[in-house]
């Protein structure tokens, strides 16, 4: 019985690194950006 390995497993990884370390690191800060913005809102959100 062969072990099928599905083809989206690890392609993340793969896409991460081809991309190189700068688009790795904006995309970071790019998630990072986003989540402190919906953190401040939440915060700061009164009826």
């Amino acid at each position: 019985m062969k072990m099928m390995s599905s083809p989206s497993m690890g392609t993340s990884k793969r896409r991460l690194s081809s991309r190189g370390l700068g688009g790795a690191l904006r995309e970071q800060k790019a998630k990072l950006y986003i989540i402190r913005r919906c953190v401040v809102m939440l915060l700061c959100w009164h009826d």
